[in-house]
């Protein structure tokens, strides 16, 4: 029976292995374990259609048996007697009682510069101390890539992972810069423990990247940059503003339009809106948006507009609370005429007046679109992403319909980084997923929906600390705990 597979490690022949697994050990009972190992050649999950490095047989006994339950024996393979294929450690660890996981986001400033011909490409390494003074590998950060302030995405890992359910029990964190060929460049270390992670100093931990080598080597070395842990709830509040798009698909009285009010369910456009804006509304604390349309003639002219109030007041375009968009948005649906071309940039740039306008953190902004995939200013729109990309603020696409999206999937920039005339997006803020994705045929559109709002909203903390990492804004000091005066005899609640 088949335990489970390794992560693959590129380029190297001394392997590191991450993924940990966990097994029932009985003394009484002989557990015999084979360690398979191949050379992957594709991402094919079928392993004949990789090379068979070798095997290792023994048991768990034998393992939780050699001294420090570390157990290291050669490789080998039947078909070459006598040749020498390596060797493989593997190490065992009682498991802690301790079920709690942990979310853990990290940072950090002024690293090391290791790229000749640009800045670093750094990833995390976390190491659990072992009760030989050993260390084992517990996690792994995603790469960053060009960067020396890197934001690492957050992640959740058992505390038995990360420490045995040992909370001084020590952990190591070394910093890596990337490279293709895995030679990977050493920038430093820290030490910290469960316990200084889980309080330290309103829970923003800043860790000095200690290079050893470098240290007893320069009189004048102090770091290698510094690494942080933070939390995006240590932070001010969202202010959200939420704009919605017209599409121009047709007639909202037709059947077959993306905006047909059938009278029993909700279109497309307004299951998305609702999906999302039932969460993100929790962050904003008067429940008031400004929500705009565009793509559209209005009365009682007839002109087209591609930035227009959706509840006809230009001057207050502010709906109360979600339902106060949907309310405003099917109330449009019958006074405008959806015409095209359909342009991005007037919105956001008028998201974007307002994210100008706040520099201290107080506020971000949330830009919603829901669109049928059609877009008629990609140039215009590409720029006003990049001016966008250095103020606080993301820009959520949700794509509704058949159409292809590939000029949404450009705009999200996961995988060519976003440029116009010849400058980057600072950073990333546009997120885009497919409604069609998230339908259940089953019709369960809760569990739809419910899908859909966690994967819009899974890059926006990163956004959000990503601009308060880069402008150098640090979370509020919490407020000291009122203390009533000592004259007061009792209180009114």
């Amino acid at each position: 029976m088949t335990q489970g597979i390794t992560e693959v490690i590129d380029n190297t022949l001394n392997p590191d292995f991450v993924r940990k697994f966990i097994m029932d050990y009985f003394f009484e009972e002989r557990e015999n374990l084979r360690f398979d190992f191949y050379d992957v050649d594709s991402k094919s999950p079928n392993l004949s259609k990789h090379d068979f490095l070798g095997q290792m047989f023994c048991t768990l006994g034998e393992i939780v048996g050699s001294q420090g339950s570390r157990l290291e024996k050669p490789i080998q393979r039947n078909c070459i007697p006598g040749k020498k294929c390596g060797t493989v450690i593997v190490t065992a660890e009682e498991l802690g009682c301790c079920r709690d996981s942990v979310l853990m986001q990290f940072c950090a400033n002024k690293l090391d510069k290791k790229d000749f011909f640009g800045k670093s490409d750094p990833f995390l390494v976390f190491h659990r101390s072992n009760e030989d003074g050993s260390f084992t590998i517990c996690h792994k950060t995603e790469v960053v890539k060009n960067t020396l302030n890197p934001v690492w995405q957050a992640f959740k890992i058992s505390v038995r992972a990360l420490c045995n359910g040992d909370y001084d029990r020590t952990i190591k964190v070394e910093v890596y810069d990337w490279d293709r060929d895995g030679s990977h460049d050493f920038i430093g270390e820290f030490t910290t423990s469960y316990r200084e992670l889980s309080r330290g100093q309103s829970q923003f931990n800043v860790y000095e990247v200690i290079n050893p080598k470098k240290k007893g080597k320069k009189k004048k070395y102090i770091n290698s940059g510094t690494v942080s842990r933070y939390n995006i709830t240590e932070y001010f509040s969202l202010e959200i503003q939420i704009n919605l798009t017209l599409a121009s698909t047709g007639n909202p009285s037709q059947p077959t339009s993306l905006h047909y009010m059938n009278p029993y369910q909700l279109n497309a456009y307004g299951m998305a809106l609702k999906a999302v804006g039932e969460i993100i509304q929790d962050y904003d604390s008067d429940k008031m948006f400004p929500a705009l349309g565009f793509g559209a003639r209005l009365p009682p002219d007839g002109r087209v507009s591609h930035e227009f109030a959706l509840n006809g007041n230009p001057q207050n375009p502010y709906c109360h609370g979600i339902d106060g968009v949907m309310e405003a948005y099917y109330r449009s649906l019958k006074s405008v005429q959806l015409y095209g071309p359909t342009n991005f940039a007037p919105v956001i740039n008028h998201v974007a007046r307002y994210a100008a306008s706040v520099k201290d953190g107080s506020q971000y902004f949330v830009l919603l679109i829901i669109t049928d995939g059609v877009i008629s200013d990609m140039a215009q729109t590409k720029e006003s992403i990049v001016n966008a990309s250095k103020l606080p603020m993301s820009i959520i696409i949700v794509g509704v319909g058949p159409a292809e999206f590939d000029a949404m999937e450009e705009l999200d920039g996961d995988v060519v980084r976003i440029s116009s005339r010849g400058k980057f997006a600072e950073r990333d803020i546009v997120q885009f997923v497919p409604f069609r994705d998230y339908i259940d045929r089953s019709g369960n559109h809760v569990l739809s929906m419910a899908r859909l709002a966690k994967d819009v909203l899974a890059e926006i903390p990163d956004q959000f600390l990503s601009y308060m990492r880069v402008r150098g804004i640090k979370p509020s000091p919490a407020p000291p705990p009122y203390t009533p005066p000592i004259h007061v005899l009792q209180t009114q609640i």
